[in-house]
């Protein structure tokens, strides 16, 4: 999507024609947008026709508005009675926060490195995809890095850790001279470990709710999880906004998620017994349920025979 301007600019002067035939309302910069949104139109009717809901009693929009604030505070109440999940939503808040700085300032920041909009939307639309791919990456490494380090806790802190050093290295590259070679692989680079770390923490994180939480209330703490990320993400794109260009804001952002990240610098306590009541056996805890199974039969069959 991010070629579509620089193309329409090179392609027998296309991109002044569309500026010129819709009295500039319509850019080249506009073109992938509106492309987006018509992909999007067309997912949203797919979604309508195969997706079928099951028949559920009929509720009123007050009645869902009223239990709004309710949901929220019950998922407020789960992070203050469990630490664990207390640190997991102050981590999404921290996660929310990088996304919104790399999303509000790296488009800018393409157009410093290019020179021109064009090109830097097309540098932009590059590092995206790539920014996707580490997501996806890192999800894919979670249970490994989890293993590696011996715990999920200490994979969310990796994770985050990694997203850290990739914000850090966005900071110290955006001072001097930025079109130069180095300064676009530093810059990819550091775009690259932000989105893998945070992909490597989230699953590991994940799993830490799914143990904590009893499954009547996961549903309530990944919408107030969700709800501490989106929120803090506004407010830091308001206030890096307000930033003069440059590493600072970068810092800034990065401070934050190192703070997120040495929440989990203690190991949490053990899981407490309501949540582990649909929590599936882990690896280590199998050999220990068939062992109970197994001496029952082999203390008893002389008292059979007997």
């Amino acid at each position: 999507g991010g070629a579509v301007p620089w193309l329409l600019d090179r392609t027998a002067g296309l991109g002044p024609l569309l500026t010129e035939s819709t009295s500039g309302l319509v850019l080249p910069l506009s073109v992938p947008v509106l492309l987006g949104a018509a992909v999007e139109l067309v997912f949203l009717c797919y979604v309508l026709s195969a997706l079928r809901e099951p028949p559920r009693p009929p509720v009123t929009s007050r009645s869902v508005l009223r239990g709004v604030p309710g949901a929220v505070l019950s998922g407020v109440r789960l992070g203050g009675r469990d630490a664990t999940v207390r640190r997991i939503l102050l981590t999404a808040a921290a996660a929310g926060s990088a996304v919104a700085a790399l999303e509000l300032l790296m488009p800018g920041r393409a157009v410093t490195l290019t020179g021109a909009p064009e090109s830097g939307a097309l540098l932009f639309a590059a590092l995206a995809c790539g920014g996707f791919v580490s997501s996806g990456i890192g999800s894919h490494l979670a249970p490994f890095l989890a293993r590696l380090t011996g715990s999920g806790e200490r994979a969310v802190l990796a994770g985050l850790g990694t997203g850290t050093a990739g914000l850090l290295l966005l900071g110290v590259t955006a001072t001097g001279t930025q079109r130069h070679p180095v300064s676009f692989a530093l810059v990819a680079v550091g775009f690259g470990l932000v989105y893998l770390g945070l992909g490597a923490a989230g699953p590991n994180e994940n799993e830490l709710l799914h143990r904590r939480i009893p499954g009547d209330a996961r549903a309530t703490a990944l919408s107030v999880q969700s709800l501490a990320q989106q929120s803090v993400g506004a407010v830091t794109g308001v206030v890096v906004g307000a930033l003069d260009p440059g590493p600072w804001p970068w810092l800034l952002t990065a401070a934050v998620l190192l703070t997120g990240a040495l929440l989990w610098t203690r190991r949490g306590d053990r899981p407490p017994a309501a949540g582990g009541r649909d929590r599936p056996a882990g690896p280590a805890e199998v050999p220990r349920n068939r062992e109970r199974r197994e001496t029952p039969a082999t203390t008893t069959a002389p008292t059979v025979e007997a």
